[in-house]
């Protein structure tokens, strides 16, 4: 057997990547392109020798804040060109590659014109609409006092009749027909403030206004004609014309104390039209001198930005890699004395020679005349984990990664979860309809690939895609459970031939269960369709679907300490062989493993026997006669015989691990518990795995508190995780019952109707129902439930999980959320 086991050959995936731990001695002239080569190459993890120091006290500091400044720079170039709306190159320009400092020197350039043309145009726009409010006010304002000269012409006779009236409006037109009449009339001193304001204030503005005056003026307002925009948020603005008629300077100085809080921004209107027309032909023309000089300014400030736009993503991308660069120079030690930066990490063993490879052309291509010194150490630490995946494992390795990172060299689970968490999913979520609803899916997601991949995904949509290949395996395993269950949309179909059972004679045609006899072979693959809507439909499926339950889970979990085996046995490990791996394998199998036998048996001799009863009189009384529920010869003795080993099974779990745990490290450090009297500070620094270290770091008791929970546990999980198993069961006869009641209670009934609105609108409730609850809500559902049996009743098995992963120092890996 394990002359066997040895010849197997080795998976990619079983085991993460041999590591080591190298050591990187770095000329200062070559350290930058040495660094530069490794992130292009990415597969240097990096660790940080510069713990002790805050980020202000690194060596390159000054450049980091540098590549800051710059990012700094280029995130406002690209606000200012999202907000102009300039479109970008699909392909950008292709450019001579240029220095750090050259590209500083024309960022601070083009900021600088950048912020010089935004001054230069909201100063324009801010003329411009200053001009343009006055135009609309010249254009209210007069048509405000035309008509109010026209009202005091008509009605001359009658003003001056109720001069005296009590009448506020009627004083108020008093007065103004006194201003607006020429020669002396005009000493009252009745006058107007014309202005413009938003719509927003207009209602608050003339309240204010009428409390401050006491309801001494008049207040006129109307709409302008055009919006205004505001330079700074460049949003249009509704604004309102008003004209304010007043008496006194008191007065006056109110209402402009008023204007000024609001906001509102007053223009002088002359009393004569003919200086009307001479000062709106003056506004008019400025106004087009306005627009133009706009119009220019916005075209070469647009062409300016499409210039920069063109190179943007390539400086954006330098930028990124210069400040990664000097992020990890930071964490070399600096020796000032030889003049050499020394960095520590770790790499892939398959990827020395690559990364010698790099640090050779970094020193040819710096023309230094020293080398990188590269060469591997000794490390204490337990190296990081590292698998190599592609676009299909990916996704599977990240949902293992996502309980916890694989401690490194451990067996991998995603190599059996991309076979199980499909099958299990399909199990709950069994219908070939919904199956191939979710393969169309996965197709249309696989199909455009490589467009999805380039473009920026909403939160939802990017988790999708990212599960592209498990929801294909889902998919298939969803049609292949569903042609077992013999379900389309709940439909059973006669695929695989006709059906075993047949009426007994003509008067039970439209017989369901009654009169029905078997007549031939069973129905060769899934379940027949005769047993859809029979009276023993729901039982018959039942008892299926849960003795099945209990035969995954069964299989499941045996799968997982088989793997904690292979564990054991690579890493030499023969006390969890003999002491946790038979005595677990003996204590499952001995209670769930014989219950899964007994299924088979039952379902292979189609006997009666009460599996319950078998189950939990084998406990209570395991030496009585078992009668009718007998299943073969020589049951009880091997049940007696099962239950004992189960029984020792528990204490060969618990107490001999730790004992020998103690006698072992008793053995190996006796007589070395001191140590020599040359042996100094130094030495323990230099040999950590020193007798007297691991000998203060063992402690009996904890070991042996940790082994008893361990014991206990699992124990209690086998029962507990058996159990789980059994939602596989609830889950899917769930999914089947709901879509059979939407098939028949919504799909059904609404056909039965000789109406086309009541069919179409039944129909739209089945899809919608079809679509948003079974295919959405079920399938997440499912997956959250294969999720759960994966992470506990499968992994707690054997997956210790207390690694880290291997994050090397790549450019690939940046991202722009790291500007």
């Amino acid at each position: 057997m394990e002359r066997f086991v040895e010849n197997l050959p080795p998976m990619d995936l079983m085991r993460s990547e041999k590591m080591t731990f190298v050591q990187l001695i770095m000329p200062v002239e070559s350290a930058h392109r040495a660094i530069s080569y490794l992130g292009e190459l990415g597969l240097l993890q990096f660790r940080d020798l510069n713990d002790d120091k805050s980020p202000f006290q690194r060596t390159f500091v000054n450049q980091v804040k540098r590549c800051g400044e710059m990012s700094r720079k280029l995130r406002f170039l690209k606000d200012q060109i999202n907000k102009a709306g300039v479109l970008s190159p699909i392909r950008p320009v292709l450019e001579p590659d240029f220095e750090l400092e050259e590209l500083e020197i024309r960022l601070a350039e083009h900021e600088h014109e950048l912020i010089e043309m935004n001054s230069n145009s909201e100063k324009l726009r801010q003329t411009y609409n200053e001009l343009l409010e006055f135009k609309m006010v010249l254009q209210k304002a007069s048509a405000f006092l035309v008509s109010s000269n026209n009202h005091m012409v008509a009605d001359e006779t009658e003003l001056d009749e109720n001069v005296y009236s009590s009448n506020g409006f009627i004083e108020m037109a008093s007065l103004l027909e006194q201003e607006m009449r020429p020669g002396p009339s005009n000493q009252s001193g009745l006058r107007f403030i014309s202005g413009i304001i938003c719509n927003s204030k207009v209602l608050r503005f003339e309240r204010m206004l009428f409390r401050a005056t006491r309801g001494n003026m008049l207040f006129n307002q109307s709409p302008a004609d055009e919006e205004i925009m505001d330079p700074v948020s460049t949003e249009m603005v509704e604004k309102i014309v008003f004209v304010v008629f007043f008496s006194g300077e008191q007065a006056r100085t109110k209402i402009l104390k008023i204007c000024e809080a609001f906001g509102a921004n007053c223009y002088p209107v002359p009393e004569d039209v003919t200086k009307q027309r001479q000062i709106t032909r003056e506004v008019l023309s400025r106004l087009s001198d306005l627009e133009a000089t706009l119009d220019a300014g916005i075209r070469h400030r647009n062409n300016a930005l499409s210039s920069i736009g063109v190179h943007l993503p390539k400086w954006m991308n330098l930028v990124r890699k210069e400040k990664a660069i000097y992020d990890t120079l930071n964490t070399l030690n600096f020796d000032v004395t030889k003049k050499c930066l020394v960095g520590e990490g770790w790499c892939p063993i398959f990827a020395k020679a690559q990364i010698q490879e790099a640090l050779r052309r970094a020193t040819f291509d710096s023309n230094s005349q020293v080398g990188v010194i590269f060469h591997e150490m000794d490390a204490i630490e337990s190296p990081p984990t590292f698998f190599r995946t592609n676009c299909f494992t990916n996704a599977y390795q990240e949902i293992v990664d996502a309980y916890g990172v694989a401690r490194y060299q451990e067996a991998n689970p995603a190599v059996y979860t991309v076979i199980t968490f499909p099958f299990l999913f399909a199990v709950m979520f069994g219908d070939w309809g919904h199956g191939i609803c979710l393969l169309l899916g996965a197709l249309i997601l696989i199909a455009r690939e490589s467009k999805l991949r380039t473009q920026k995904l909403g939160s939802f949509m990017e988790m999708l895609f990212g599960g592209r290949y498990i929801i294909l395996l889902m998919a298939f395993f969803s049609i292949y459970c569903g042609l077992i269950y013999n379900e389309f949309f709940s439909v059973p179909f006669h695929i695989f031939g006709g059906s075993a059972y047949k009426c007994r004679d003509a008067s039970c045609s439209d017989a369901k269960s009654a009169g029905l006899v078997k007549y031939r072979d069973p129905y060769p693959f899934g379940v027949d369709p005769s047993w859809r809507g029979s009276r023993s439909e729901l039982p018959f499926l039942n008892s299926l679907k849960m003795k099945m339950s209990i035969l995954l889970g069964v299989t499941h979990m045996n799968l997982g300490i088989i793997l904690s085996y292979f564990n054991a046995r690579f890493f030499g490990s023969s006390l969890d062989i003999r002491y946790q791996f038979v005595p677990q394998m003996i204590f499952l199998n001995s209670l769930f493993g014989y219950l899964s036998l007994l299924i088979v048996i039952k379902w292979c001799t189609g006997s009666q026997a009460d599996l319950y009863h078998i189950m939990i009189y084998m406990f209570l009384s395991p030496t009585d006669d078992l009668g009718e529920n007998e299943l073969f010869w020589g049951q009880r003795p091997l049940q007696i015989l099962l239950l004992l080993l189960a029984l020792v099974a528990v204490p060969w779990m618990l107490f001999p691990k730790p004992f020998i745990l103690k006698k072992l490290h008793l053995e190996r450090f006796q007589g070395r518990t001191y140590g020599m009297l040359g042996t100094s500070e130094m030495d323990l620094d230099v040999e950590p795995d020193s007798a007297r270290q691991h000998h203060e770091e063992f402690n009996f008791s904890e070991v042996f508190v940790h082994q008893m929970i361990h014991s206990i546990e699992f124990v209690l999980g086998a029962v507990s995780n058996t159990a789980s198993y059994l939602r596989l069961w609830a889950l899917s006869l769930a999914h089947s019952e709901l879509s059979t009641v939407f098939y028949e209670k919504v799909l059904l009934l609404a056909w039965g109707y000789d109406n086309i609105v009541i069919r179409l609108v039944g129909l739209g409730v089945f899809t919608f129902a079809t679509a948003f609850i079974l295919l959405m809500m079920e399938s997440l559902s499912a997956f959250l439930h294969a999720l759960r049996l994966h992470w506990v009743e499968f992994q707690g098995k054997f997956y210790q999980a207390d690694g880290y992963k291997f994050k090397p120092f790549s450019f690939a890996l940046i991202t722009e959320d790291e500007d």
